[in-house]
């Protein structure tokens, strides 16, 4: 479909979440035993800034989704704060409400902390698990009720 001036063009989904890590080889063996996501082989270089860094991307192409843990050589090492600018928090959707349960519980035996399942209708009507990874970002997995 062609599209002018006076209208936006399409999106097609989020492509990736790219977090700045403490130790990028330490966040990818953490999401790839809690997230079950698969290393691509290649380090991805900072494209225009190659010397400060590198990327390590991580996949479930079932899914769609990524996530490429960024080492850049200015990572003082303080952990992430939602207060701050920057990230607040990532959201990845779950097929069903039933599969936050199922979440729950995988964290539980990998013994990673979360908030256990809060089903809300305020503002709307949602099911959400919160837990966060070895930087302290949240991730939320994520439920929208019809």
């Amino acid at each position: 479909m062609t599209q002018t001036a006076g209208q936006r063009p399409p999106l097609a989904g989020l492509h990736h979440f790219s977090p700045t890590v403490t130790d990028v080889e330490a966040s990818a063996e953490w999401y790839q035993r809690v997230l079950g996501l698969e290393r691509i082989p290649p380090r991805f270089p900072h494209y225009g800034n190659e010397e400060t860094g590198y990327a390590v991307v991580l996949a479930d192409p079932a899914a769609g989704v990524m996530i490429g843990l960024h080492h850049n050589i200015a990572n003082g090492g303080e952990p992430a704060d939602e207060t701050r600018t920057g990230l607040d928090h990532i959201g990845i959707a779950v097929p069903a409400r039933s599969d936050l349960d199922s979440w729950a519980a995988w964290l539980d035996h990998l013994g990673i902390p979360h908030g256990g399942v809060t089903d809300t209708d305020d503002p709307v009507k949602y099911s959400v698990l919160v837990f966060r990874d070895p930087d302290n970002i949240q991730l939320e997995l994520f439920f929208m009720q019809t």
